[in-house]
């Protein structure tokens, strides 16, 4: 009987690395791309500006399209040319000069290997979900502490408080060293966890969506949070109230922690 249990749950767990197999051959005829100091920059990049430009567009269709204004949380704000430019000009010249160089040195050091087989779909999902849990616990305390101790504050993160009405392209608009402290946050979670290099980067899409949303300024009715229940993912209208008053929600993405140190503030949100 212990036998036939065993050869059930092989029958699992290989259909579900099947399911990703096609998938991942796809991705590895693609194997000197992938392997290439390159790749994490230009993956980067692309993600974060593909995500950005809907919201951009929104934005600029804006004034010309009051319906729109209904899924704004500022319905009378649109960010103007002198302030998107320099938030992708920003991005652009960080990832050029100091994010490409720290990843060509880790290239060097350890050189991206790629498994002939893909993850279980299973583990791919709970190292995700995982990756994503410890990012917003050393977020939140890395946040919690750079607007507690000014010297911190002012030095590293008021940058990124610059724009107090939130959009997609001011999500990256920080500090060097806010970029890279993120960065590291994501390089040790996914090496802890022994990440397969599709589950890295199915995070990684999954981490600058997330991202790229609660700044963007608009609450849809089908934004992330409404499809998460009780209240445990905040969303973008939970992110825009940090933004415009600073003593609250510190966490990016999930409520636990603000709600355990009492600095959680519930956002209204708008009638969708």
């Amino acid at each position: 009987m212990s036998g036939h249990n065993s050869s059930e749950l092989q029958v699992l767990c290989s259909s579900g690395q099947l399911f990703l197999q096609p998938l991942w051959d796809r991705l590895r005829t693609w194997e000197v791309l992938l392997q290439s100091p390159f790749f994490p920059v230009i993956f980067s990049i692309t993600t974060y500006v593909g995500f950005c430009l809907p919201f951009v567009v929104l934005d600029i269709l804006g004034p010309w399209v009051p319906a729109l204004r209904r899924y704004k949380i500022h319905p009378n704000f649109s960010p103007s040319a002198r302030q998107l430019l320099p938030c992708l000009g920003q991005t652009l010249y960080q990832h050029a000069v100091f994010v490409f160089p720290v990843t060509l040195l880790y290239w060097a050091r350890s050189p991206v290997l790629l498994h002939r087989e893909a993850p279980e779909l299973l583990q791919l999902v709970s190292h995700v979900v995982l990756c994503l849990l410890l990012f917003d616990a050393e977020v939140f305390v890395w946040h919690v502490l750079h607007h507690k101790v000014p010297w911190l504050y002012r030095t590293f993160h008021k940058m990124h408080h610059q724009n107090s009405s939130t959009f997609a392209l001011a999500t990256q608009y920080m500090s060097v060293w806010e970029l890279f402290s993120l960065g590291f946050f994501d390089m040790l979670n996914i090496t802890l966890l022994g990440c397969h290099p599709l589950t890295v980067l199915t995070f990684h899409v999954v981490n600058i969506w997330l991202s790229v949303e609660d700044h963007s300024g608009y609450d849809f009715p089908w934004s992330t949070h409404r499809w998460v229940p009780f209240g445990w993912y905040g969303g973008v209208a939970h992110h825009d109230l940090h933004h415009s008053q600073f003593n609250c929600n510190f966490a990016p993405y999930f409520t636990h922690w603000d709600k355990i140190l009492g600095t959680l503030k519930p956002a209204p949100l708008p009638a969708c």
